[in-house]
């Protein structure tokens, strides 16, 4: 118990140094309401399936099961004990009710949702007296296909209840509940697990001549990312996920200072936030050194804020700063770094910049299979016609696949994700039906009445999915 005291203890403090600094109340609770519930999102629907599971093997415990979203506005309450139902109701602990410690100072859901992490928050911990009564287990639910934060899972009790087994509960339910969301979302990718990388030294391998020229979207970005650099001003760098933004963070440092070694701090997985820091934050008192900090907008609270003091302190006036940030927009980013940013540059989506498309392409292709690759017509057609949902990350996997498979890439070589715009989610089913209409349509001299008879549909039948999946027939002609 005094190693995992010794963690959370600093934990606890900073965000009771937040919680005074938001002057939430410390004798009463008193939330924001909103009546507007989304009760219709992927979170609430499968969170509750995984509750209502745990609520039946605790029958007769004094146990409140919630999901919260990613703001802390609690979206459900399951309970069968009328006397803790009623105590959280005086609280108003219950749906409807924003719990995030602006709201209501340090609680469980909302340190887990700051700094991203499980969290048990037992009796006098509680910031405000009126929630001292309880002992509260939170556990961060992340989106399994964008690693976005998508809300909570949190476990209320008495605070003289045991909670030895609270913590360890509401990690099953949270975990239960993301591997339930991709499950409902099957027909997309998973977003890797991360795998706690902590830098990647980009100077061994950065060469300007392999570098493709892009779009006027991109340039102008980078322009405004070097000239902000040069002059000695903090910028943070924001966009879409996979649109780019490290690359373009590295591309005007170097612009900046072409000789300086850039590295690249990726946002760890939560346990390993402390080692992570360690290893690479002596990185920013070194000369002609910078580091490209990823995903603040996903770093702890607690980070965030020894990170604030660190960049203060390796900042020189007048000079490059020895850090850039990057974030998916500017309003994520966290509470102690925003003050620091000077400039935001925004990295246009890729689906913004299709002239990039082609090049980018050539590019990726270039760089993995080690010499230049022929996209046919068919391919340029269909790759310069997909909306990208993913940008340049999607783009470099799925030409990675292609170009493993041929020097001439043609249709028949991308994954069915180009040939489709469907803006929702599909079924495991739809998505393999999908893949077929798509695999028959891309086979040399196809034709939609072959490819009819191929799948044993009629014509007008292939027509109807084809627009149901966002399949549009001139991206297969030659």
């Amino acid at each position: 118990m005094e190693s995992a005291n010794a963690v959370i203890a600093p934990r606890l403090r900073a965000s009771w140094q937040r919680s005074a600094r938001y002057g939430a109340p410390e004798d009463e609770v008193r939330p924001v309401f909103t009546g507007s519930l989304d009760t219709g999102s992927l979170l609430y629907e499968c969170g509750n399936e995984v509750l209502r599971g745990l609520q039946a093997t605790l029958a007769n415990e004094p146990v409140s099961l919630m999901i919260t979203d990613s703001e802390g506005l609690v979206l459900s309450r399951l309970c069968t004990d009328a006397s803790i139902v009623r105590s959280l109701d005086r609280v108003h602990l219950a749906p409807g009710f924003y719990f995030a410690e602006s709201n209501a100072g340090t609680n469980g859901l909302g340190l887990a949702l700051a700094d991203r992490a499980p969290t048990l928050v037992r009796a006098a911990e509680h910031y405000c007296t009126g929630l001292r009564g309880y002992t509260c287990a939170a556990v961060p639910v992340l989106d399994p296909l964008t690693g976005a934060l998508a809300g909570s899972v949190n476990l209320t009790t008495w605070s003289d209840q045991s909670s030895e087994l609270l913590l360890a509960l509401a990690q099953a339910a949270a975990g239960n509940t993301a591997a339930l969301m991709l499950a409902r979302a099957s027909g997309r990718t998973p977003r890797p697990a991360p795998r706690g990388e902590v830098f990647r030294v980009h100077s061994d391998r950065f060469d300007p001549a392999d570098v493709p020229s892009l779009s006027p979207g991109w340039s102008e970005a980078l322009d405004e990312a070097s000239v902000a650099l040069s002059r000695g001003r903090v910028v943070a760098v924001v966009g879409e996920a996979g649109a780019g933004k490290t690359a373009l963070a590295s591309a005007a440092r170097r612009a900046a200072r072409p000789r300086d070694r850039v590295l690249n701090a990726r946002p760890p997985a939560p346990d390993d936030v402390d080692t992570w820091l360690t290893l690479w934050t002596p990185e920013l008192l070194k000369d002609e050194t910078c580091v490209i900090v990823s995903g603040v907008d996903t770093l702890p609270a607690w980070a965030a804020a020894e990170l604030a003091g660190l960049f203060a302190q390796a900042h020189r006036e007048g000079e490059p700063p020895p850090f850039v940030l990057t974030a998916q927009d500017a309003g994520g980013l966290p509470e102690a770094l925003a003050p620091l940013v000077e400039v935001v540059v925004e990295v246009p989506a890729l689906r913004f910049r299709p002239d990039d498309v082609l090049p980018l392409a050539h590019h990726f292709a270039r760089r993995d299979r080690g010499r230049e690759v022929v996209f046919t017509p068919a391919a340029v057609r269909a790759l310069t016609a997909c909306d990208w949902p993913e940008n340049a990350k999607q783009l470099r996997r799925v030409v990675r696949e292609a170009a493993s498979r041929s020097d001439v890439i043609d249709g028949r070589h991308l994954p069915a994700e180009v040939f489709s715009g469907v803006g929702h989610r599909l079924s495991r089913l739809q998505a393999m039906e999908r893949d077929e209409i798509v695999r028959c349509l891309a086979e040399p001299g196809s034709t939609v009445v072959g490819a009819a008879e191929k799948l044993g549909m009629g014509r007008a039948t292939l027509y109807r999915k084809m627009g149901q999946y966002g399949i549009k027939a001139r991206q297969f002609r030659s």
